[in-house]
């Protein structure tokens, strides 16, 4: 299974270099399927112009419109492969078998059956699959939400018991940290599926956190890598057997705004009113920190995305009387800096070693979450690349596993 994403498909060129590498491949023996995404920069076009015409843009309709952008795309890759001699045939995310729930604009897999994927395979051909869709249970045309590609290649490659899901992206895998930040973060060769779980939920934007997640619940290999060069890039295990690493990356996310309710009472369900009516208005909150009573009262924060924001401060200034609550206040320039590392779990000292790097740069912690394989901290936006290099620094991660001081 190999899945192009949209900039390995983003000109008449690229696509020429995706058949001529799947050719290659055809003729090393291997049977191949491709997922590939829509070109370049095209379901931002399509979604620039919905908005210029649509001010309510009905989610039917918007499936119906981004899912053309990869329904084009794996039409023009098999016409290039057809000029290589090559036999195949494209497919909707419905003709490939996706079946869906009928959610819009954020639709979830409900089952796969690639028979006519199979009948291709079968009969000597590359079947191509528009990646992101499927069909609801409604018969209307679904679409996965950013990144859903990478879901479409995971779950069919589950479906086909493929030996493998090549994830073809713009970076030649997972590195330690973001390379644009830190030129020496080194590019790993292996990774757990939890410590690329933790990754993506923290702000390493490939690959999609769902299809990691589906990945692992299912066992299917990932490898992670160019579409520019045939250089090995990140294989993705169910273990980690990555040189005993402690620590394996440093990721961060600028995504979240923080939300503190002050003076709020503090008997027992208060936290319980006001997160179960943000999560009725479908706020997603991630990181949660109640202070320490005083005088019968208590500030309680929390981060939540961006986009949420507008959705969220009505409703908690909404409960503000309920909870005996003085104000809630947002800040959105903050931004989440995480450690990862399945061998935290047996190292103490990597949260000092933390905390002492971060007030060693005077960059001043907000908030502290952890896992068991995850550290995270709040920090001001604007020093938030700068702690992300000190912490790279401060755990070696440019260097070989073997080769770093222990914290």
């Amino acid at each position: 299974m190999q899945k192009f994403g949209g900039t390995s498909v983003g000109d008449p060129d690229r696509i020429r270099e995706v058949a001529d590498h799947v050719a290659r491949c055809l003729r090393r023996g291997d049977q191949v399927v491709l997922v590939v995404s829509a070109m370049g920069k095209e379901t931002d076009e399509l979604l620039r112009l919905a908005d210029e015409v649509s001010r309510t843009k009905p989610g039917r309709e918007m499936d119906m419109l981004i899912t053309g952008g990869e329904r084009k795309a794996c039409a023009l890759v098999a016409m290039a492969l057809s000029d290589l001699g090559v036999e195949s045939e494209s497919f909707t995310g419905s003709q490939a078998g996706f079946l869906t729930d009928t959610t819009h604009r954020d639709a979830k897999i409900l089952e796969v059956n690639p028979h006519r994927i199979t009948e291709a395979l079968n009969a000597g051909k590359v079947p191509v699959v528009g990646g992101s869709q499927g069909v609801s249970t409604s018969n209307d045309v679904t679409f996965f939400g950013r990144g859903g590609s990478d879901t479409t290649a995971v779950a069919l490659a589950h479906a086909l018991d493929a030996d493998a899901c090549e994830l073809y992206t713009d970076v030649p895998g997972v590195f330690t940290t973001d390379p644009r930040m830190v030129p020496s973060a080194r590019k790993l060769d292996q990774i757990s599926f939890d410590e690329l779980l933790e990754m993506t939920a923290t702000g390493c934007p490939k690959p999609a956190m769902r299809s990691v997640e589906l990945a692992r619940s299912y066992g299917v290999r990932l490898h992670v890598r160019s579409a520019f060069s045939w250089v090995p890039g990140t294989w993705v295990a169910k273990e980690a057997i990555v040189e005993n690493a402690i620590v394996t990356a440093v990721t961060l996310d600028t995504s979240e705004a923080k939300m503190t309710v002050t003076g709020v009472s503090d008997r027992p369900g208060v936290a319980a009113s006001l997160f179960r009516t943000l999560a009725g208005s479908g706020v997603n909150v991630d990181m949660i920190v109640q202070n320490v009573s005083a005088e019968g009262a208590t500030d309680i924060s929390f981060t939540l995305p961006h986009e949420q924001v507008a959705i969220a401060t009505p409703v908690v200034e909404s409960l503000l009387a309920d909870v005996g609550a003085s104000a809630a206040v947002m800040d959105t320039a903050i931004a989440r800096v995480s450690l990862i590392g399945a061998g935290m779990q047996t190292n103490p000292g990597v949260a000092a070693t933390m905390f002492e790097t971060l007030a060693g740069a005077e960059i001043n912690i907000e908030m502290i979450s952890t896992s068991a394989i995850r550290i995270s901290c709040v920090v001001r936006e604007a020093r938030a690349e700068e702690a992300v290099a000190a912490l790279h620094d401060a755990f070696e991660l440019d260097k070989d596993p073997a080769d770093r001081r222990l914290v």
